[in-house]
């Protein structure tokens, strides 16, 4: 465990130090995050310490989802997740909502973003509960950049990071 942080009703969650060449992954731990507005939890990278948070994915996201009630299982690829060579936020989680019993949980991990040769490739895995729904989505892709990755920065697509923890492992 590198670095541990709590959300509560904030705007973003920042991790400017951490990540550096000790380790060769990083992992990322996402403990039952909860929005202040049905929306999607978002991660972007930086070259800069953090200053700017911009630089450029290219990604695949796909879900499977079921209702409590047994009904309208689902297995999809979700083209409006994904990003080529966009420089915007990235969707991890699938749309939550704010009822008090919905949160998500999951995690992404990163390798190797202290290289300076290669793109660096990152994996994530989420579950989230929405609106009576088991939702659980999966995650890939990479920075395009061959720059270290030095920051990563967390947010809701609306509104706030309302609860929730988020873990840093190497």
């Amino acid at each position: 465990l590198i670095l541990t942080q709590t959300a509560s009703a904030s705007a973003t969650i920042s991790f400017t130090s951490g990540l550096d060449s000790t380790y060769d992954e990083y992992c990322f731990r996402f403990i039952n995050i909860h929005p202040s507005a049905a929306v999607h939890l978002t991660f972007q990278g930086s070259t800069d310490g953090g200053s700017n948070y911009n630089t450029a994915i290219t990604s695949s996201f796909f879900q499977a989802e079921f209702s409590e009630a047994g009904t309208n299982p689902a297995v999809g690829y979700q083209s409006s997740s994904d990003l080529a060579q966009g420089t915007g936020f990235q969707r991890i989680f699938s749309s939550l909502s704010i009822t008090a019993d919905d949160s998500g949980s999951g995690y992404l991990n990163l390798f190797n973003p202290a290289s300076t040769t290669f793109v660096k490739h990152f994996i994530a895995r989420s579950n989230i509960v929405a609106s009576a729904y088991s939702v659980d989505s999966y995650l890939a892709g990479y920075f395009n950049t061959t720059s270290a990755i030095d920051a990563i920065q967390f947010k809701m697509s609306s509104g706030n990071i309302d609860a929730g923890v988020i873990k840093l492992y190497g």
